[in-house]
């Protein structure tokens, strides 16, 4: 038990309850969300524009691009940080790990609408890529800062005893110093996941698509129907993704660590 679960009064036994209980209730929120709000607006007597904006095609489409979007974003930012991480934390590049970091910072310091606009104006092109690369560098920084700590934390007697048994560097690397920084790279990834999903939503300013396409509509348009499904839908997939990377962090670790 740490000092401030101790302070707090919670044992470790009743943190993971309390974690199993909101990894069930949670999907149960985002259903009754989505569903909530889809029976809400289709039964109401909506315009030809709400129609047009609202119906079950355009609202699959949507939702599908912005998933999409989501998960490259993700795929780049683990392709990208956890080799980066795990290079800057072997001799002789660990002097270059403030550099990275800080690059990394920059990213997540900027307004992510700054960086999407700033990628518009370097490149003079809309659509996916263009909405997806700033997302990335935005979603950067947890999982490069995660994985370096994770590499970080492992307890050097164990990389010692590994080579002590014959274990070559790659070997260690791979059987002793990853599995035990997984549960920090997870941590890492589920932030960037809910970055990804939520600044996704900025990428209909570059037509890459996304939910955000119907929050624009509803707002221009003074249509709080439209408006309302659109930040709905936006604020479920968020709470499905998160819940997916709990998920992550409870089952993939190291099983002698969960």
């Amino acid at each position: 038990m740490t000092s401030s679960t101790a302070r707090a009064g919670v044992t470790p036994a009743t943190e993971r309850r309390a974690e199993r209980i909101r990894l069930l209730v949670q999907p149960v929120l985002v259903l009754a969300l989505t569903a909530g709000v889809l029976v809400w607006a289709f039964r109401r007597d909506l315009t030809t524009t709400q129609q047009a904006s609202i119906s079950a095609s355009n609202i699959a489409h949507l939702s599908w691009q912005h998933v999409l979007i989501t998960a490259t974003v993700v795929i780049i930012v683990v392709v990208v940080a956890v080799p980066l991480g795990t290079l800057l934390t072997r001799p002789g590049y660990r002097r270059l790990a403030p550099i990275f970091v800080g690059i990394a910072n920059i990213g997540a310091a900027a307004p992510a609408i700054g960086l999407i606009v700033l990628c518009y104006l370097a490149t003079r092109t809309t659509g996916f890529w263009i909405g997806v690369a700033p997302i990335a560098f935005y979603s950067l920084l947890p999982v490069l800062r995660n994985t370096i700590l994770g590499y970080q934390q492992v307890d050097p007697t164990l990389v010692d005893a590994g080579r002590g048994q014959g274990m070559s560097t790659l070997t260690v690397l791979r059987r002793i110093e990853f599995p035990l920084a997984v549960p920090y790279i997870l941590a890492g990834l589920r932030t960037s996941l809910v970055l990804a999903v939520g600044t996704a939503t900025l990428s209909f300013l570059v037509s890459a698509g996304g939910l955000g396409i119907l929050i624009d509509t509803g707002y221009k348009l003074r249509d709080n129907v439209t408006l309302v499904v659109g930040a709905v839908l936006a604020v479920s997939l968020a709470l499905l993704v998160d819940w997916l990377g709990a998920l992550a962090e409870q089952f993939l670790g190291p099983r002698g660590l969960r």
